[in-house]
């Protein structure tokens, strides 16, 4: 807040000592990490700018207290959302896995070694790109 931040975001443990109120009143935008229906009822409770959902795929970029959700929990997830914020999937997700990610009409995919190891970065890049504008020109979102 010193620095004149946007947002912040906050993973579950973070909450546990973070001045909620104080950040609500600075009109700092707050973005929240959740992993389970639990975790995800009290993001939501928080009125957050977006709720991230995750890890989706196992992943070993940090070490994971829960094991990954899957796509049809994602789904789940959303259904409790409810467009009520918008959403990013973040976990283990590659070219391979981002079709079927972004199908369940999630808000945005975040992802690290998809593209920190990509050994053709602009490619990855565009596939990324067309993987994310086709599904939403064609209406596969959901």
């Amino acid at each position: 807040m010193d620095a004149g931040a946007y947002g912040i975001h906050l993973g579950q443990d973070d909450l546990k000592t973070a001045d909620l109120d104080a950040i609500a009143k600075a009109g700092i935008c707050l973005g929240v990490s959740t992993r389970t229906a639990d975790e995800l009822a009290f993001a939501m409770s928080l009125k957050p700018s977006y709720l991230a959902i995750g890890h989706i795929f196992p992943t070993p970029t940090k070490e994971m207290p829960t094991p990954p959700q899957g796509v049809d929990t994602l789904r789940h997830h959303l259904g409790t959302v409810n467009g009520q914020y918008p959403t990013v999937a973040i976990g283990g997700i590659d070219l391979a896995r981002a079709k079927d990610v972004w199908q369940t009409g999630v808000s945005a995919v975040a992802v690290v070694r998809a593209v920190t190891q990509a050994t053709d970065l602009p490619e990855t890049l565009r596939a990324f790109e067309t993987i994310l504008s086709e599904e939403v020109r064609h209406g596969c979102a959901q």
